[in-house]
């Protein structure tokens, strides 16, 4: 079968991902093409659902949905639609079919003319030399006019000349060429390496059920994979392993608390990992976190025990990595910055490998292999390093990253090793990348309608576990009433109204001032977007690049506008979606509230790395501190006054000396958020209690129960609240393998 055809005016191109009509390519994902390329070898006939599913996807198990949403995409670059069906025609309950002409390409031609193309200059010299010769010796040695004895003196003479000035060219053109060739191959020893092209090919399901996995790794033989499962259903979380040569699963675990990412000992006898519970007597932080260790050849027997290795109740631990059998890498964070740290698991002590006094580490990540780590880190000049260190601690090299545009400025990259040499790998969502130890980002064609995460090789290289799925989220709207009288467990899904549902992620639901209408962010474009319902209808009004993330938006205080954190950047979008982007020297993490009138913002800031809570002058860009605590979420009442919750989750608010305590909230604070309305706080607290603070009259009182999927409180006005639920949760463990 050709690589490239024509589907009417336009020109399929499979080796490139590409279709084009009048000059104009656009790049569509390779199982979209697959699908359009079978219809084109059955144009006119109707090909069933379960043909192209079983052509396109082999041997992996998909839905139809994954099938529409290709026919969909080739709709949209065919400028077609599901009412006129000019091209591609749905014959219902049955299938598909091609309605327009096919024609084949001749790659052979294609690629000459490509050969050609590329190679114009050398075959302009070539031609001129080939001129010259014929001009001298001619085609035909019997004809009278090129035969010297026929040739009268001066013709003869001129004729020499000509010969002899003929090879003076001859001899100036093969010099011309020499240095053409000793120039080009000394741009080709000097010039960087290319990486190499990696091309994926088949993406395979190893997990399906209706829970949430996470934190995917090979053990070291490559056998079994091991992974986190948290069930919705119980709350729960279990490690679990899949054998994959047999499928079959094993629950490793019997504790029931949250897990972070894992390791296996050199000699996979054992896993490692930090388990992270509430402090029975809470310092400096709320949680505390252990390192703890499993048996695995037990595990896959009977869940195990854990054994606590260590426990930290002032500092954060996290990404354990086994170097050997008795000494463990960590990331610790003891104040405001990570660093790299050794534990030795017979002695109980640890001493800093890697770390950076005027920045901090971001991700890193070890290769057995080579005995070096592979560190993601941000210098004192703002700027992403990617730095490579023995285990001794010594710094191999270090170099700026050069983010292409896909990626956006202020982007985390999580990268990890790969089988190539000097190069990594790391995803952004739906778009992969490698990344050299010199800095330098490639993409990797492989466009995906379900992001990706966590890509870690198998030890024999030819493929990776992933995670993929998406998280689903609705918008709810619910009435202080109904919540203090009617709201029960049993009568929670009759008395919620649903305002935004989708298959996506709807979330940070705010009222416009004065007005009728609600902003919220929404996945169900494919991507994080601003979008506007009046009650009645909803449109969309931002127009992000792939993988962006969202975290914070804020209407202005005449509603006619919104003030939106996107990719670490404030855009200001108005109801007819004109945009700016706000001139800022440091990325913003998260928008917690936007004063337009005083043209100020609280938000999270990163300076050199380091998280801070600030108020932000965004005419002057002028910084002032919240404090010197973390801050999970704050905002401030309609005079001014602050209020905070901090990274314990207690309660604080402005003074004229200092802040203040509200200790009337004391075990009131949670990660649900809260808002404040005519001087009075709302939140949901652990036990999922609606609970309000009036704060000029210090008086708290329980108002009743919330849904227990709550996620978030986003927004109040006089009688009604705004909420997001869980819907649902779904990833699941995956492989990707390189295309052969």
């Amino acid at each position: 079968m050709s690589e490239q055809y024509w589907v009417g005016d336009f020109f399929i191109d499979l080796s490139r991902n590409q279709i084009t009509k009048n000059n104009q390519s656009e790049t569509l994902a390779p199982k979209a093409l697959a699908v359009l390329t079978h219809l084109a070898e059955n144009r006119g006939k109707v090909v069933s659902h379960d043909e192209l599913l079983a052509k396109v996807w082999q041997g992996t198990v998909v839905s139809t949905n994954t099938l529409q949403r290709s026919i969909a995409q080739l709709r949209k670059a065919l400028g077609d639609d599901g009412k006129v069906q000019v091209y591609i025609k749905t014959h219902a309950k049955q299938g598909y079919s091609l309605e327009c002409d096919v024609r084949w390409h001749d790659s052979a031609n294609s690629t000459n003319a490509e050969s050609v193309n590329l190679n114009e200059t050398q075959e302009a010299i070539l031609d001129e030399i080939c001129v010259d010769e014929i001009g001298v010796e001619g085609d035909d040695a019997n004809s009278d006019i090129n035969h010297p004895a026929k040739l009268a003196p001066n013709a003869v003479e001129n004729a020499a000349k000509t010969q002899t000035s003929s090879r003076s060219r001859l001899m100036s053109m093969a010099i011309i060429i020499g240095i053409i060739m000793l120039t080009f191959v000394g741009y080709q020893s000097l010039a960087p390496e290319q990486p190499p092209q990696l091309s994926f090919g088949e993406l395979r399901a190893l997990t399906a059920t209706d829970n949430k996995e996470s934190a995917g790794i090979y053990s070291p033989d490559g056998r079994y994979i091991v992974y986190h499962r948290y069930s919705e259903e119980f709350c729960i979380n279990n490690l679990w392993a899949k054998d994959t040569k047999t499928q079959e699963e094993f629950r490793l675990t019997e504790n029931l608390d949250t897990y972070g990412s894992h390791s296996f000992s050199e000699d996979g006898q054992k896993l490692a990992f930090v388990q992270s519970i509430d402090c029975s007597q809470p310092i400096t932080q709320k949680k505390c976190y252990k390192l703890m260790s499993l048996d695995f050849n037990k595990a896959l027997n009977s869940p195990q025990p854990l054994h606590e290795l260590m426990e930290c109740k002032y500092s954060k631990i996290q990404r354990p990595k086994w170097l050997n059998n008795d000494n463990i890498a960590l990331l610790q964070k003891a104040s405001d910055r990570w660093k790299l740290i050794n534990y030795s698991v017979s002695e109980d002590e640890s001493q800093v490998i890697y770390e950076i006094n005027d920045g901090t580490i971001i991700y890193y990540d070890y290769s057995i292999t080579d005995g070096l780590f592979a560190l993601t880190t941000i210098h004192h000049d703002g700027h992403y390093y990617i730095e490579i260190v023995s285990t001794d601690g010594q710094l191999v090299s270090s170099h700026r990253i050069n983010k292409p545009k896909e990626i956006p400025r202020f982007r985390h990259i999580y990268p990890n090793f790969s089988p190539f040499e000097n190069l990594l790998v790391f995803s952004t969502g739906r778009q992969l990348f490698t990344l050299s130890y010199e800095g330098q980002i490639s993409k990797v064609s492989l466009p995906l309608d379900e992001p990706i995460g966590s890509p870690v090789f198998h030890p024999n290289g030819d493929r990776m576990v992933v995670i993929k799925g998406r998280y689903d989220s609705d918008i709810v709207s619910v009435s202080l009433s109904q919540i203090a009288n009617t709201l029960t467990a049993t009568s929670q899904d009759k008395e919620l109204t649903i305002l935004e549902r989708s298959t996506a992620g709807e979330d940070n639901a705010i009222f416009q001032p004065g007005g009728e209408l609600i902003a919220y962010k929404s996945e169900r474009s494919g991507e994080e977007q601003v979008w506007i319902t009046d009650g009645e209808g909803s449109r969309q009004i931002s127009h992000f690049p792939m993988d962006t993330y969202i975290f914070g938006m804020e209407w202005a205080a005449d509603g006619q506008s919104l003030l939106v954190n996107a990719n670490d950047m404030l855009t200001q979008i108005d109801l007819d979606s004109n945009h700016k982007t706000l001139p800022l020297e440091y990325p913003v993490v998260r928008l917690f509230q936007w004063d337009s009138q005083k043209h100020t913002a609280l938000m999270h800031i990163r300076i050199k790395g380091i998280l801070k809570s600030v108020e932000l002058n965004l005419t002057n860009s002028a910084i002032r501190m919240i404090n010197d605590k973390p801050v999970s979420w704050a905002t401030k009442d309609d005079n001014g006054q602050l209020i905070y919750l901090d990274h314990m989750e207690r309660f604080w608010r402005s003074g004229a000396v200092e802040d203040e305590l509200i200790q009337a909230l004391d075990d009131q604070g949670s990660g649900k958020r809260f808002v404040v309305e005519d001087g009075v706080i709302y939140g949901i607290n652990d036990d999922f209690q609606l609970w309000s603070y009036a704060l000029d009259a210090d008086k708290f009182e329980i108002i009743g129960e919330s849904p227990k999927n709550v996620d978030y409180l986003t927004d109040i006005n006089q009688t009604q609240l705004l909420m997001t639920i869980r819907a649902f949760s779904k990833k699941e463990v995956a492989e990707l393998y390189l295309s052969k």
